[in-house]
């Protein structure tokens, strides 16, 4: 045991180049708050804190940062994103029509975006099928087909 204490600086410069790595790939702040913990519990052992008290001092500054600090620097991070939806996101709720009827086993439905999909009518819709020309919304992707219900507005 008296090695652990001689060299317990070596396993906390480990253990922050390996949290600090980590954080490089991930970048979600998680394992920096580990590696700011662990440079807390360096300190405490250049301080001459014991070997065990300078764990439990890194694993507490570890969740402390976890719990105070991550919060709110991830919320700083995401001030400036683009509150756009994108991607499956942007199709949710949008609006179109039916192109080919529209039925649980397949149909065929053009977006307000102009984009044709593959469509299928939900299996607890009291609609069992929508006919051309049918105003309908967007519930669902699944995979590359839409999940849709008619609408009350027609689209322009």
């Amino acid at each position: 045991m008296d090695w652990i204490e001689q060299y317990t600086w070596v396993i906390w410069l480990v253990l922050i180049l390996l949290f600090i790595t980590i954080e490089m790939l991930s970048l979600e702040f998680t394992f920096l708050m580990l590696a700011i913990g662990s440079v807390v519990g360096l300190l405490s052992g250049l301080l001459g804190v014991p070997w065990w008290a300078q764990f439990l001092i890194g694993a507490a500054a570890s969740v402390l940062f976890l719990l105070v600090v991550r919060p709110p620097l991830l919320r700083a991070l995401r001030k400036g994103e683009d509150p756009a939806k994108s991607n499956v996101d942007a199709l949710l709720g949008s609006r179109g029509q039916v192109v080919q009827t529209v039925s649980g086993h397949g149909g065929q439905v053009k977006l307000s975006n102009g984009e044709l999909w593959t469509a299928v009518v939900p299996t607890d819709s009291p609609a069992r099928s929508l006919e051309p020309g049918t105003a309908i919304r967007v519930l669902a992707i699944e995979g590359a087909t839409a999940v849709v219900v008619p609408n009350e507005r027609k689209l322009q």
